[in-house]
């Protein structure tokens, strides 16, 4: 789990910021994830060994006013505006449009590829949770060739953005840190993979 290249490391981390990102904390999925984050000294486990992990490791654990599932509902969910809304389409597509152009560009190369990727909630595929779990999936399944696709032409070209905007709207602890935590992971990504990273315009 330590080797940043290798593909269990990979599929480990997209996993757990995939279910983290889609599913509510206090879910079957997400709920063992938070507790690890909170309780538990995981920054010796995540497979980024020359990060500064520790203050992260602080701010997951560091209490607030809000109740998590309260802010997974205000950041994520609604139904007021969202600061950072987590589909790609709402920042690449030039009206901030759900179902834009990139979604149906992401439907197209998974129909290409043969990938069915079960949604669990009605809405677009571009989900950031989603495609990490979907990334992990590839990952898990030896199909490296479509995992780089995935990263470098459906989620990389938005992501840095939107965890930016996340980071600095989150007003809850453990959602900044976690920011913080995909910003690291995903820039190890790119880094340690040497992918080319499609270049498109965003408009948020």
């Amino acid at each position: 789990m330590n080797d940043v290249g290798s593909r269990d490391s990979f599929a480990f981390s997209a996993r757990v910021l995939g279910a983290l990102f889609y599913y509510a904390p206090d879910s079957d999925q997400a709920a063992p994830l938070v507790t690890a984050l909170t309780h538990s000294d995981w920054t010796r486990d995540w497979p980024l060994p020359d990060a500064p992990l520790h203050p992260l490791a602080e701010a997951f654990s560091r209490p607030a006013i809000e109740p998590l599932n309260d802010a997974w509902q205000r950041l994520f969910i609604g139904p007021s505006a969202l600061p950072a809304p987590p589909w790609g389409s709402v920042w690449l597509d030039r009206e901030s449009v759900l179902f834009g152009d990139s979604t149906l560009a992401l439907r197209h190369w998974m129909r290409d590829n043969g990938i069915v990727f079960e949604m669990t909630q009605n809405e677009p595929e571009d989900h950031f949770g989603t495609l990490l779990l979907l990334a992990a999936w590839l990952a898990e399944t030896g199909r490296d060739a479509e995992r780089d696709q995935l990263l470098a032409w459906h989620l990389l070209p938005w992501s840095a953005r939107f965890l930016s905007v996340l980071q600095e709207n989150a007003a809850h602890p453990f959602y900044a840190a976690l920011a913080s935590l995909a910003q690291l992971t995903l820039a190890d990504w790119q880094s340690t993979l040497l992918l080319p990273i499609a270049e498109k315009p965003l408009y948020r």
